[in-house]
């Protein structure tokens, strides 16, 4: 450890994201990327950007894209906000909302960002236990605490909260912001924009690399009302004023104007994970129902960590996770076709060998 850092990097258990190994060409299903490309009308934007234009900055406020989303959205201008990610969104959201003195709520099994950022922006903090089943239920966020923030679909576990549980705790906690991370939502969710204009204190942040193909771009956006959306360009603006650059803003209002591309997207990302879920279900495992694009299994018979220790070996990679009441659970994102047959394949003949 470096004598020449600050007290609080020392105590910083940073976020550790999915396995990128470069030994060898592998079928990635470890970090939920959509396995088909964005829309041709995102490349034709990119391909057709004036060169000249990149040694000037970008538009600070985003100001196109941000009218764009609000038009899709069905809000107003100020109540959407764009960020470099949804990552630097919810960043952002940590210090604009949750430096309290009472803790902030969250599930034990969510993102493992949350706790990050609590560590970094030292904020307080309480994990609330999910079911046994994996659910989420409101009534145990009804304590004190100085705000909520959970995934919906929940990541790893992939299980959906309806929109009539989100306006329940809206209304439990009015004094509280709330913000609901929709990483996945486009997979099989409705979601809980609609209630941002019916509850001041509900923020709901997306982004455009799972559903939209575009997690090589970093772009990501909040939707809420609209003294929410000015403190997090408060924030922005003492941290960075120009975080989305033209050629993510290009490439985004390109990919908000083909909706049938989308949509034929989702639906085959849908239908593999169905699939895929019926056939992993007959090799013996567990499938948790899911509205993301990714399943968490667990295997009646074989261990996760086994199973995961050997598709690597056979060039195929998933997510493991050695924590508490998931050690046994895989994650494995929903790949093309071709890529889920592989991996059935690969999975038949490793418990096969058992």
């Amino acid at each position: 450890m470096s004598r020449f850092w600050s007290p609080i990097v020392h105590q910083l258990a940073p976020y550790v994201p999915g396995e990128q190994p470069q030994d060898r060409t592998y079928i990635k299903l470890n970090t939920n990327e959509n396995p088909y490309p964005p829309s041709p009308a995102v490349m034709t934007a990119i391909e057709t950007i004036d060169g000249n234009l990149l040694r000037r900055y970008p538009d600070p406020e985003s100001v196109q894209l941000t009218r764009a989303l609000a038009t899709y959205c069905a809000v107003d201008d100020d109540n959407i906000f764009v960020g470099n990610g949804s990552d630097e969104v919810l960043a952002h959201s940590f210090q604009a909302f949750f430096c309290h003195h009472r803790p902030l709520l969250f599930p034990d099994i969510s993102y493992s960002f949350y706790p990050v950022y609590c560590d970094l922006y030292q904020i307080d903090y309480q994990n609330i236990p999910l079911r046994e089943d994996f659910s989420l239920a409101v009534e145990d966020y009804d304590r004190d605490n100085g705000g909520i923030i959970f995934a919906n679909p929940n990541a790893p576990t992939s299980r959906l909260l309806p929109l009539s549980a989100i306006a329940t705790l809206c209304q439990q906690q009015p004094d509280s912001v709330i913000i609901i991370d929709e990483a996945y939502i486009d997979f099989g969710g409705e979601s809980a924009i609609p209630l941002t204009r019916e509850y001041d204190n509900l923020l709901v942040i997306q982004t455009f690399s799972k559903s939209r193909s575009l997690a090589g771009l970093r772009l990501g956006y909040a939707i809420g009302h609209r003294d929410l959306i000015e403190g997090l360009k408060r924030v922005k603006d003492s941290f960075n004023s120009y975080p989305i650059d033209r050629v993510a803003q290009a490439a985004a209002l390109a990919s908000l104007t083909d909706e049938n591309y989308f949509c034929q997207r989702l639906k085959q990302v849908i239908s593999n994970r169905y699939n895929l879920s019926v056939k992993l279900e007959q090799l013996g495992f567990s499938v948790l129902p899911s509205a993301a694009n990714f399943v968490f299994v667990e295997h009646r018979q074989m261990a996760a960590v086994v199973i995961y220790q050997q598709l690597k070996s056979a060039g195929i990679l998933v997510r493991h996770f050695n924590k508490p009441r998931i050690a046994n659970y895989l994650r494995i994102t929903i790949g093309s076709e071709d890529e889920c047959n592989r991996l059935l394949e690969t999975l038949a003949d490793i418990l096969d060998k058992g």
